[in-house]
């Protein structure tokens, strides 16, 4: 018999697919131009790079590099609670 949870793995990686298009597709529109357009566009970019349970944040402003700061301690708060909750469901 087929456990529940092998369901979990092709629903991740067409998660994952649909965000990887969703990201290529938003791509493609900020970098079409229109005509008519006026003046340049200001790209900011940063990023977040989790080890263990320590954040490294980069970004082309402040603004952005808080931005990732806030997003990294969220996920890292997030991945502490779920290994506190995985190893409380095996315990038990």
């Amino acid at each position: 018999m087929v456990s529940d949870s092998y369901i979990l793995i092709p629903v991740g990686i067409a998660l994952i697919l649909v965000g990887t298009l969703l990201i290529f597709l938003d791509l493609i529109r900020r970098t079409s131009t229109k005509a008519g357009g006026v003046g340049e566009k200001r790209v900011e970019a940063g990023g977040a790079v989790v080890v263990g349970p320590i954040p490294i944040v980069f970004g082309s402003s402040k603004e952005v590099t808080k931005a990732m700061l806030v997003m990294a301690i969220i996920l890292t708060l997030l991945a502490i609670i779920l290994t506190l909750i995985t190893t409380q469901v095996v315990v038990r």
